[in-house]
């Protein structure tokens, strides 16, 4: 292992000691907020502590094992004690060095952040609305199965049951091999444009369509984030809800829409009773929106920065094709096609998800390798 890295993983260890002591202290234990935050950066911390020490462990029985092998010339028996020592610290040293480097790699502060889905039918007509609903299914079942808590924030519904454009929120985390994850980390992936194959069901000759959707994910931000913005460059409207939803829902002005001036982004939101409880939530949106936008422009700037990444997040890359004729799903941006789409439009996006997450790991697992040569 490289000088660099033992230095960088040292410091974790000590890390680990003062995050300790500071979650015993009683005025953090107060601030719930600011004990949440040392809480998750606690258990990221012991996670590579606690691998760091491992290897320290395996490093000094591999040199045991090799003086073992020195010391036992002519006894068989001890030489290979010996040999199945220095094998085994070797194979599980070089597996903890793999997920260390990966554990060190630079971390996206919104991974664990929850996620906002906004879901555009696109191209298509009512075609692309109901593929909208299809992707919302698969998101809500991929969350389901991952334990995360998920919910509709707006919806503007076709004609034929699918959605014009659905916003969904997920929220929940998750511990993968580089640390804890929240819904973003895991979906962030997702943004960029959803082409689908098939034969609609308004297809009377059997002929393929082709069709798309737009998928934008967003990290929900702190009420921090949405208390900088000024009251000034905000116009709220309200209006009246539309679908579904009993008698209150549809007779009283409670759905909003924020308008931020500055950018011209909106937000709106319809499915909760009340207004307050709408404009809460749209503000949230809005928010995300204007965090997105900034970050964006941020990756825009910086040419090699966004050739790393697995994709940009604008909408007009065409990442993925569902091809419903060949049970086919391809994601462009990794040359990755897997003929289970069945079961991915079910929810089982776990393959898709790593190969994504493994690829993103690797590139910058190589660009790390580079700034240390």
């Amino acid at each position: 292992m490289k000088p660099f890295l033992r230095q960088q993983l040292s410091r974790y260890a000590d890390r680990q000691g003062e995050l300790e002591f500071l979650l015993s202290r009683e005025d953090i234990m107060k601030d719930m907020a600011q004990f949440l935050k040392l809480s998750r950066e606690h258990t990221d911390v012991a996670a590579v502590a606690t691998r760091w020490a491992r290897f320290q462990q395996r490093e000094a029985d591999l040199a045991t094992g090799q003086e073992m092998m020195n010391d036992a010339a002519g006894d068989e028996d001890m030489l290979a004690m010996a040999q199945e020592e220095i094998d085994g610290a070797t194979t599980e040293m070089a597996q903890l060095e793999t997920e260390l480097q990966r554990m060190l790699l630079p971390k996206d502060p919104d991974d664990q952040r929850p996620a906002f889905v906004e879901i555009r039918a696109g191209t298509g007509g009512d075609e692309s609305a109901l593929f909208a609903a299809d992707l919302a299914r698969m998101y809500t079942r991929y969350c389901d199965a991952m334990g995360f808590k998920t919910e509709i924030m707006n919806a503007s519904e076709s004609e034929l049951g699918g959605y014009k454009e659905v916003v969904l929120r997920m929220e929940g985390s998750v511990q993968t091999s580089s640390g804890s994850c929240g819904a973003y980390g895991m979906l962030k992936f997702e943004s960029g444009g959803h082409r689908v194959q098939r034969v609609p069901l308004t297809e009377t000759q059997g002929r393929i369509h082709t069709s798309a959707c737009t998928i934008a994910v967003l990290a929900e931000q702190d009420e921090v984030e949405a208390a900088k913005i000024n009251p000034s460059d905000l116009r709220i409207d309200t209006y009246r809800a539309s679908g579904a939803g009993g008698q209150h829902i549809n007779k009283t002005d409670s759905a909003v829409r924020i308008t931020h001036i500055p950018t011209g982004i909106v937000a709106e939101c319809q499915d909760g009773r009340s207004q307050h409880s709408n404009k809460a939530q749209a503000l949230k949106v809005l928010t995300a929106r204007i965090h997105e936008k900034e970050r964006s422009e941020r990756a825009a700037k910086d040419a090699a920065e966004r050739k790393s990444l697995v994709g940009s997040g604008d909408r007009s890359d065409r990442i993925r094709t569902y091809n419903f004729p060949q049970g086919r799903l391809t994601d462009h941006r990794i040359n990755l096609t897997l003929y289970k789409l069945d079961r991915v439009m079910e929810g089982d996006m776990g393959d898709v998800v790593d190969a994504l997450q493994a690829y993103e790991a690797a590139q910058q697992l190589a660009a790390l390798e580079s700034n240390l040569n």
